[in-house]
């Protein structure tokens, strides 16, 4: 992932959650939101997440259990850690055509917003604005499900179940490979495989290999014997899945002017004002502390 995506996924989680969602009418679906609620919500956690997704009245509501959780988990991680409550929550809502995705999380801890981006984009959500919450601090793994159900929901696509797994596997491999190299940089180098594939559509495991390895040095990720080989036949499988590899590349596209364009509005320079503000009084609270 370039430069230019990281601080895209930044401002836009920023954005998410400090401003308003915008609007468009030139489609009766876009602006659109339906919420997904982990089944064992209590009520009044019900409420603090509706709160803090800003959820509209009107809008549709679908519950997640945890026996889907795992379904679509318990391949790639221990039961244990998946849990035997439904919590994670989300919104999505749907934006114009070719404007890209945007995610933005609170209360997740170890899934950050550009490894949902990824996944999202495996599974072929495309063109809209997602939040992930829960009322305490959780993982997060579990919150892709309830995402894509929703997305199928909102658009009547159905996503092959073999995309859904592989989208979770996706989520899960990244974060493991983040504890070893930090989260934000194994979401750039699974993110920059995608493109490099995009652009190259690599025939054998060999050249698939060849990508990977190269992807990894220009990042200065090294990667053991083991590590490789299980991207590579991840990678390979999802070939095999009918990826399309240039709908992910053009959301990636998207994402970037959708920041860019906000960044050179009027209420995108109010909104950096606000941000370098917000900066300002931090660094003088610290600095009083020692005064």
């Amino acid at each position: 992932m370039k430069p230019y995506i990281k601080i895209a996924l930044l401002t836009m989680s920023l954005i998410l959650f400090l401003t308003a969602p915008i609007k468009s009418l030139a489609d009766a679906a876009v602006g659109d939101v339906i919420v997904t609620l982990g089944e064992d919500l209590t009520i009044a956690q019900k409420e603090k997440v509706l709160k803090d997704l800003e959820a509209p009245d009107n809008a549709q509501t679908i519950t997640v259990s945890n026996a889907e959780e795992h379904e679509y988990l318990g391949d790639f991680i221990p039961k244990a850690t998946i849990g035997s409550r439904a919590i994670s929550s989300s919104s999505i809502t749907l934006t114009a055509k070719d404007s890209g995705l945007s995610v933005a999380t609170q209360n997740i801890t170890s899934i950050t917003d550009d490894m949902y981006l990824n996944a999202l984009m495996t599974a072929g959500v495309k063109d809209a604005d997602i939040k992930i919450t829960a009322p305490f601090e959780v993982s997060g793994t579990a919150a892709l499900t309830g995402i894509m159900k929703a997305y199928e929901v909102q658009t009547n696509k159905k996503i092959p179940e073999e995309v859904k797994k592989a989208a979770n596997e996706e989520m899960v491999q990244t974060a493991e490979l983040g504890e070893k190299v930090g989260k934000e940089k194994a979401a750039e180098f699974m993110a920059t495989i995608k493109e490099e594939i995009a652009k190259e559509n690599p025939q054998t495991k060999d050249d698939l290999r060849a990508l990977i390895e190269r992807v990894a040095n220009d990042l200065g990720i090294s990667l053991t014997d083991s590590e490789l080989n299980t991207l590579v036949d991840f990678f390979n499988r999802l070939k095999d899945l009918d990826i399309d590899w240039n709908q992910v590349k053009d959301q990636l596209s998207a994402t970037k002017e959708k920041v860019t364009t906000f960044l050179q509005s009027e209420e995108g320079q109010s909104f950096l004002d606000k941000l370098k503000n917000f900066f300002i009084s931090i660094i003088d609270a610290i600095k009083a502390l020692f005064s």
